[in-house]
């Protein structure tokens, strides 16, 4: 599997390239977001996963995952020494599928890396269109409308949206929707945030987000999406 690395730190690169490749996994280096651009226009279709720091010189790891995301649902990792909740929600927001912060363990790294890759292989898209009482996904497009008019939804918010609609009539626990969304094992994980997130869907989706016809609360147990 083909790995895109962006990272400006040419010493940290080196060994991180070099412990990806002794993994069995292939790498694509760059030391700045102008060549990591080029690359995602040249070469994203045969990339796995992106690796990107956060702080570039010539741009931010932001700009390139925003890239990758309105291209194709390439799983994104961010490399970072800043470690605020402003820059991890900022991270989640944008469809970031972890967040690791310098200074870590290559090991710990690469089981992340594993682990976002296997929840990709493990959760593929089979439906084209989804339709949900008055909502319907069109996931080749990867837009929502509700009433014929598309909804704005953050890359999470939709994910986490589609991992419902990917399991209609399931009762999911909060442990297994955060599982499918980001790895479990991050620092950054809330508990918290799921709740957020849950609210900021029904807010959109729902005709009285304070009696949700759609995502439904199974008490004591989790969330429902349909029959």
């Amino acid at each position: 599997m083909r790995i895109l690395l962006v990272e400006d730190d040419k010493t940290i690169a080196s060994g991180l390239e070099y412990s990806l490749q002794q993994d069995q996994f292939s790498t694509i280096l760059c030391h700045d977001a102008a060549s990591a651009k080029r690359m995602i226009a040249e070469e994203l279709d045969q990339i796995a996963l992106c690796l990107f720091d956060l702080s570039l010189p010539d741009g931010s790891g932001y700009e390139l995952c925003k890239l990758v995301k309105e291209r194709s649902d390439v799983p994104v990792i961010f490399l970072t020494a800043i470690d605020d909740e402003v820059n991890v929600v900022m991270g989640l927001d944008m469809g970031a599928d972890d967040y690791i912060t310098k200074p870590f363990r290559v090991r710990e790294l690469i089981s992340r890396i594993k682990t976002v890759l296997r929840r990709y292989q493990k959760h593929p898209q089979s439906k084209v269109i989804i339709e949900i009482q008055n909502v319907r996904i069109n996931t080749l497009e990867g837009k929502v409308y509700k009433n014929g008019e598309e909804i704005l939804f953050t890359a999470l918010e939709y994910r986490l949206f589609l991992i419902f609609a990917n399991h209609i009539g399931q009762v999911l626990s909060r442990n297994q929707l955060l599982e499918r969304i980001w790895d479990v094992a991050g620092d950054f994980v809330n508990d918290n945030t799921l709740t957020v997130y849950i609210k900021r869907l029904r807010e959109k989706l729902e005709d009285n987000p304070q009696n949700p016809q759609i995502i439904k609360t199974v008490r004591g147990l989790g969330y429902k999406v349909g029959d």
